[in-house]
């Protein structure tokens, strides 16, 4: 009798303790259901290169077991279903069924399902790094089994699950993180509203941040640099001028005001004589970011922006079937918007002095002289296949990215 008593006794807290790890186990697993399977492979990106070095050690850890996030979910999915079948087992030795249940749904319930997900899903990086050995012998174990599953799954749903945010989630992102927003972030007014001028940068086009023609102040080729038009120029504050020849709309190149230190307003020297460079021309449609990036070579940073009659005529008649021309090839308009960036600028943007070859839709400098050679060549005139529509500087697109005016000092002076 004391043996079978005894037996009877062992057994009793076996079966406890087993209850117990069953319990922890099921919570353990859904714990890291929750916690891992939140963390996505960017996340764990960001964390291991710009984390606080403990978050670059958890995340160096977690990487290589989230990576296959299906086969991750079928071994924990398994193993806390495994554990919860087994709790009534052996609750239904020590006591009646009805009570079994009860007590493995209180159980399971409270210290399996709402306590580990509410500390997995606020450490769930750190608990997470902490039993990512075990979580390694767990899927080989259940591999057989959540293999095949997950395969399933990668057919079905596909096996990259990429969390990256699109353009006006990203905005949205970074303005709940500026400490404006009373959230806690620390990006200051300034940052932010960079980063989304930079965002919305490659939405806009040159004729959204271009100068209107009617608005420029431009000197006519033939003029004389007299007192009244040195004041005039000086007055107005630029560092460099449009020329034009014949109308205002005719904009063949420009001056640089530097260049006009020189010159005594007394000896009235013509325009044409002072040193006039090449200006480029830009589609009115051009991208504000592919004109950055042709700013940035420096040969010039003013540009015409002009439209295309005869390319608005031929789309009106075939729809958008127009073929235009790079680099010796005709090819279809629609192509021209699939290119990268530095394709896209160097097909689209357009060389200066075009008017007996038909429109040129290329900004290439390469073999050009930047400087307009009156005496050697006729001046330029008016194009039918385009119409300057206005002018664009790099201060233009630089406000732009700012979101904000640029005040000089002679912009000060017009405000007073």
């Amino acid at each position: 009798m004391a043996v079978e008593y005894h037996c009877c006794e062992t057994n009793f807290f076996i079966s406890i303790v087993v209850i117990i790890l069953l319990v922890l186990f099921a919570g353990l697993m859904s714990g890291l259901t929750l916690g891992l399977m939140s963390l996505s492979i960017v996340d764990l990106e960001v964390l291991s290169k710009s984390g606080t070095p403990q978050d670059r050690k958890h995340a160096a850890k977690i990487m290589p077991v989230v990576k296959k996030q299906h086969l991750l979910l079928c071994t924990l999915l398994i193993c806390n279903a495994a554990a919860m079948e087994a709790l009534p087992i052996f609750l239904d030795s020590l006591i009646t069924a009805w009570g079994a249940i009860l007590v493995s749904v209180t159980l399971i319930l409270l210290f399996g399902e709402i306590i580990p997900q509410s500390i997995c899903s606020r450490y769930g990086l750190a608990i997470g790094a902490s039993v990512a050995p075990i979580v390694r012998v767990l899927v080989w174990i259940c591999f057989p089994v959540a293999y095949p599953i997950s395969k399933f799954l990668d057919f079905i749903l596909g096996d990259g699950h990429v969390a990256l945010f699109r353009r006006a989630e990203l905005k949205t992102l970074v303005y709940l993180h500026g400490n404006e927003a009373g959230k806690g972030g620390e990006l200051t007014h300034d940052e932010t509203t960079i980063i989304s001028g930079a965002l919305e940068l490659t939405e806009k086009k040159a004729k959204d941040a271009m100068n209107p023609i009617s608005q420029i102040f431009a000197i006519d080729i033939n003029a004389i640099l007299d007192r009244d038009l040195m004041t005039k120029i000086l007055e107005k504050g630029h560092s460099r001028v449009p020329v034009y020849y014949e109308k205002p709309t005719n904009i063949i190149g420009l001056i640089l005001v530097k260049n006009l230190l020189t010159i005594h307003p007394d000896d009235k020297v013509p325009v044409k004589s002072v040193t006039i460079r090449r200006i480029p021309r830009v589609p009115e449609d051009m991208p504000l970011y592919d004109i950055l990036n042709e700013f940035q070579k420096g040969h010039s940073h003013m540009t015409v922006v002009v439209k295309q009659r005869i390319l608005a005529e031929q789309q009106s008649a075939h729809g958008d079937d127009v073929r235009v021309e790079i680099d010796g090839a005709n090819v279809n308009e629609k192509s021209v918007r699939s290119l990268n960036p530095k394709q896209r600028s160097r097909s689209l943007a357009s060389s200066s002095n075009s008017s007996k070859s038909g429109v040129s839709r290329k900004w290439s400098r390469e073999g050009v002289e930047d400087i307009l050679h009156i005496d050697e060549n006729p001046l330029p005139i008016a194009s039918e296949e385009e119409e300057a529509v206005g002018i664009i500087t790099m201060e233009d697109v630089i406000e732009e990215l700012l979101q904000e005016e640029i005040f000089d000092e002679t912009d000060h002076q017009e405000d007073k």
